[in-house]
């Protein structure tokens, strides 16, 4: 089952297709590429085979995986010291959201005279870089959660600000997508589930944002439905090739839809990842059911829709009992006291969701007290 698409970029999507990873390149006029990932995707036999296929074609490939899980912009900028000193010429990507947004910041900013911090997703501070000198990226996601290989932004920590920066440029999104369903099943169950669920969250804030954009509403749909339909095997059963390709695809279904917007769950996900340094796709399973109360007055009406379409018995109660049940199936902590973090910063937590981008297109504008509520009863379990 290969195909090739060419939306929301150039993809090619099948079970062993990273072997066309050094052709990409060339097409790409790319004869130097720094492959970027994480410590521990370095650390697996696909990385030493990559390397192979680059050094058989002729490629000078060389490997930058000193990525934090929340990348920072130390991580970023010794990236970069990597990219000029190999004489680089473009980019690999590769891993889960950290490789991903790491190895796209790193290939925006190496060649501009801004800092990559001008770039911040502010107004039209994108245009403050020249586009003309940003290298070629090609993606390659091990993961199935974040979508971020068909992304225009990185999420980034500014260390010094204890925040999570979206750094935007449109340039950012990869030139060529490879979705190999080999490469994501040695992921554990458990991150399997969390970046699974951050799909969803991707799917769902996209679908209940109130912007108006119906092809970024319909892909949501179908996207929500890949995931209940394939997640629970993806995570039972992680050699089904089935399962990875279709949460893959969906992966990246959620990042195209979220043009519409994300919301609550990320505007809490982000601030919380960054002070507590926690996962990212576990923060947004656990914030979900929290988050869909709170907006409950604004979206019962779409949820109705969905819930239809997804096969459930039609209204809100419905669709939060299968988010439920769907969180317990797969071993989703229910409070975010489960994995360490209580309500001592919740109000900090608050102020920070209210002022994170994500929020501008929640169904409801929050402020920050109504965050702060969320947050403490993501901590607390009450629903």
């Amino acid at each position: 089952m290969n195909m090739n698409w060419n939306y929301p970029t150039a993809m090619r999507v099948g079970a062993g297709r990273i072997k066309e990873i050094a052709d990409v390149c060339k097409q790409h006029n790319v004869s130097a590429p720094l492959l970027v990932t994480d410590p521990g995707v370095a650390a697996l036999p696909m990385l030493g085979n990559i390397i192979d296929v680059c050094k058989s074609a002729g490629l000078n490939i060389a490997v930058f995986s000193d990525v934090k899980p929340n990348p920072t912009g130390e991580n970023v900028n010794n990236g970069i010291t990597a990219f000029k000193a190999g004489n680089h010429d473009g980019v690999i990507a590769l891993g889960g959201g950290s490789g991903l947004d790491a190895g796209k910041a790193v290939a925006v900013a190496a060649n501009q005279q801004c800092s990559m911090w001008d770039l911040e997703d502010i107004g039209d501070n994108w245009t403050r870089a020249d586009a003309s000198k940003i290298p070629p990226i090609i993606a390659v996601p091990t993961t199935a959660g974040t979508g971020s290989e068909v992304g225009r932004a990185s999420v980034i920590v500014k260390e010094d600000e204890h925040r999570k920066v979206i750094v935007f440029h449109p340039n950012m999104c990869p030139d060529v997508v490879i979705l190999d369903p080999e490469l994501t099943t040695g992921l554990p169950a458990m991150l399997t589930a969390a970046t699974g669920m951050d799909a969803l969250s991707h799917n769902l804030e996209a679908f209940c944002s109130p912007l108006f954009h119906p092809m970024a509403e319909g892909i949501a749909v179908e996207g929500i439905r890949l995931i209940k339909e394939y997640l629970p095997t993806a995570v039972s059963n992680g050699n089904d090739m089935e399962a990875r390709t279709q949460m893959l695809v969906a992966s990246s279904m959620g990042a195209t839809a979220f043009q519409r917007g994300l919301g609550a769950m990320h505007a809490l996900a982000h601030p919380l990842g960054a002070v507590y340094d926690a996962h990212h796709g576990t923060l947004n399973a656990i914030l979900m059911p929290y988050v869909l109360v709170a907006n409950r007055s604004a979206i019962e009406k779409p949820v109705a829709r969905l819930s239809r379409y997804l096969g459930l018995e039609e209204g809100f109660d419905s669709f939060l009992k299968w988010i439920m049940a769907l969180r317990s199936e797969v071993n989703i902590p229910n409070t975010l006291r489960d994995i360490g973090i209580d309500d001592t910063r919740a109000a900090e937590i608050g102020e920070m969701a209210e002022a994170d981008p994500s929020a501008g297109t929640n169904p409801i504008q929050f402020d920050a007290a109504a965050y702060t509520a969320i947050a403490i009863n993501a901590v607390n379990g009450n629903l």
